[in-house]
Order: structure tokens, then C-alpha cells, then sequence
């Protein structure tokens, strides 16, 4: 079974995109800067995995002596991990961490690092959801478990008007399906739709991703343990709260940039086309949050700037703040929406209203917009 592709009008509002990237091209050269990370990025990645394995080797040899001291150093770890997933992961995967694709490469492992898979990820953020935003069955973003639906193209199940009061709670279960379930569900999801590559290639990710798994688990739970004998039980609870901290962070700021009142969820026509263009289509079904707050911007990977990071994914997300001013600009002369929330808050609070409109299915035909 192949992968069928929904496909984007080249006539419709292209002169938008051809305009909007002659900009950002000649904002780099007039500022003699590249589009990949820089020095900031150095740093930044310098702090993450500080953040992240600081308090591990506390925890390994710190001598310990309390329940509540242990769980406090892996909820740090928590942060720490949700940051290099947000930042040094992130921009490595889009291959825009550094000009080698070599340190691109070693660093998009640090998603392996964390317990997940990076060539599952780059198949499931980087070409699908990347490329069909929002579109119902080539978008693996809004392919949630049954349990939650984010598209008003989904089956709608009776217990759905509640999902904007459960959902907050399975967020925080993101990282720890990735980690035991997900990763396999889709690799094999992904071979089905010739994604993979080769029978051989399908083995060797699976090899790769249980191997990396295994190292992950040893690393973070049976070498603390084996430390620290006394603090067994308190480890294993305390690895699910960091688990729980991360995919909860992860899962707003990736949720909030798309299951929102003003993203649209447009379905290809009879022939598969999208009658859009590729980019005006990103703009649709995409939203901004808090672009005011740099510090924010800086701790979540600039993903607040959603809108820009689907645009230009090759670019590192330390120029979106600049990059912003150029693309809003660019979508108001050409008179198309740009989505933006003024916090962070705001965001979280409208992805609520989203999940109750959803899940009661009233406004269905209104959310879809379909051309």
C-alpha cells in the first residue's frame, strides 16, 4: 500500500511564497549570516544537555539522602529533556542545526538519547506533517489514539465532550508511548506505506530503535538503581514524573500551533488536490503564540514562531523572532491570514475551546472550511 499524496496547486497564490523567500534570502545576505544555528545555538545546546544531565550525575553520585531531593533532580531532568527535544533536536532534524550534515546527523540522535526514535520522527514530523498540515489522513499530528480527536473530519465518539478535560492528562503520556509503543507502531505503519524504504532498512531501523531503547532504560533506570539501591522505588517513579513533565510540555507547544480555532483543515477534492498552495496552506492551518515573550522563545526552540519554522524549516529557529517581522508583513501585503496569539496563555486557553468544539462535533462544517 503506497502513500497517496495529497497534492498543491503551483497557480494559486504562488507569487506569495516567490516573493516571501526573495525577502528572508536577501535578509540573510544583507546581514552576512547563514541560515543554519549560530553561536546562540552553541550555547543553547550547551545549557540543555546541562540542564539535563547535571542532575543525573547528582543522582548517580551525589549521595542523596531524601525521597523528595531525588524526585526534584529528575523533575529538572524533566526540563532538561523537554529542552533538547524543543531545541538541539529539533533544528538537527530539519537539518538546520549546523552547515555539516554531519553534526546534524549526530545531533538529531539526541532524540535516541531520550528514549525515542529520529528516522521515525523525521517520517512523521518532517514529511508528513510538514509537508499536509492539518489534512486528515496524511497529517500524523492529528492521528491521535481514538481516544482524542483533533480534526472535525474524525468519528466523532460519545466521550469526545470530555476530551478537553481528560486530554491534559494523556499529554503527559506522549513521551512515555514513544518510548514503549508508538515508535514500533509506526515504523511499521511507515513500511506499510512504502516510507521505509527496503525490507532491509525496515529491520535495521528496528534494530537501531531497540538498541538505542535499551541503552536508554540502562542509562536511566538500572544504573541509578544499581547506585542507589535504597531509592529504587522513588527512581521509578520519579523516571515516570519526568516523563510526564516532558510529553506534557512537548505536547502543548506542538498542539497549540494547530488544533486552534483559527486553523482550518482543508481535504483534497476528487482529484487529490488541495486547492491551495503549498505555503498559503501553511499559513491556514497554522498558528503563532506569545511573540513578544523572547525568553519563552528562547526556552521552547522559537516553536512559538510556528508559522515561520513551517515556512522555512531549514532554518534555525535562533532567526525566527527577525524572520517574523518579514513574513507577517509579506501575508498582510498579500492579503492572507497570519494566526497569532498574544500568549502563550491565550493559546493554551483557545486549544481547550478547540477541544470541546471538537468533541461536541456542533461546529464541524465551520472548523473544516473545505474548499
Amino acid at each position: 500500500m503506497a502513500f497517496n499524496k495529497p497534492k498543491f496547486s503551483h497557480e494559486l497564490n504562488a507569487e506569495f511564497f516567490t516573493t516571501l523567500k526573495k525577502r528572508v534570502n536577501h535578509y540573510f545576505q544583507q546581514n552576512k549570516m547563514t541560515p543554519t544555528g549560530d553561536n546562540r545555538m552553541v550555547f543553547k545546546t550547551i545549557f540543555m544537555f546541562s540542564l539535563y544531565f547535571t542532575p543525573y550525575f547528582f543522582i548517580l553520585f551525589g549521595n542523596i539522602e531524601t525521597n523528595w531531593a531525588m524526585m526534584g533532580l529528575w523533575m529538572l531532568m524533566g526540563l532538561g529533556m523537554a529542552g533538547i527535544g524543543l531545541t538541539i533536536m529539533h533544528d538537527a532534524n530539519h537539518g538546520a542545526f549546523s552547515k555539516s550534515k554531519k553534526v546534524n546527523d549526530w545531533m538529531s540522535y539526541s532524540m535516541n538519547l531520550i528514549g525515542s526514535n529520529a528516522f521515525v520522527w523525521k517520517i512523521q514530523h518532517n514529511v508528513l506533517h510538514h509537508s499536509f498540515t492539518n489534512i486528515e489522513g496524511a497529517d500524523e499530528d492529528i492521528a491521535m489514539p481514538f481516544v482524542l480527536r483533533f480534526s472535525p473530519h474524525q468519528k466523532l465518539r460519545w466521550f469526545h465532550r470530555f476530551q478537553h478535560l481528560y486530554a491534559w492528562f494523556l499529554y503527559g503520556l506522549m513521551t512515555l508511548l514513544r518510548l514503549f509503543v508508538s515508535d514500533f507502531v509506526r515504523l511499521k505503519h511507515y513500511k506499510n506505506l512504502n516510507l521505509v524504504g527496503s525490507p532491509k532498512n525496515y529491520r535495521k531501523e528496528i534494530i537501531i530503535s531497540i538498541s538505542w531503547k535499551l541503552f536508554y532504560l540502562t542509562y536511566m533506570i538500572a544504573l541509578p538503581i544499581l547506585l542507589n539501591p535504597g531509592f529504587a522505588g522513588i527512581i521509578i517513579l520519579s523516571f515516570f514524573v519526568m516523563q510526564f513533565i516532558c510529553g506534557f510540555i512537548l505536547a502543548l507547544i506542538f498542539q497549540t500551533a494547530h488544533v486552534m480555532p483559527s486553523c482550518e483543515y482543508p481535504l483534497p477534492n476528487d482529484e487529490g488536490k488541495i486547492e491551495n498552495s503549498w505555503a498559503v496552506h501553511e499559513l491556514i492551518t497554522t498558528t503563532n503564540f506569545s511573540p513578544k515573550s523572547r525568553w519563552f522563545s528562547w526556552a521552547i526552540g522559537g516553536l512559538n514562531y510556528q508559522v515561520e519554522h513551517h515556512l522555512f524549516s531549514n532554518i534555525s529557529h535562533v532567526h525566527y523572532p527577525e524572520l517574523s517581522k518579514i513574513v507577517r508583513q509579506t501575508a498582510e501585503e498579500f492579503n492572507l491570514p497570519y494566526n497569532s496569539e498574544k500568549s502563550f496563555i491565550s493559546a493554551i486557553w483557545n486549544h481547550a475551546k478547540m477541544l470541546r468544539a471538537l468533541g461536541t462535533g456542533k461546529m464541524d462544517l465551520v472548523m473544516a472550511r473545505t474548499n
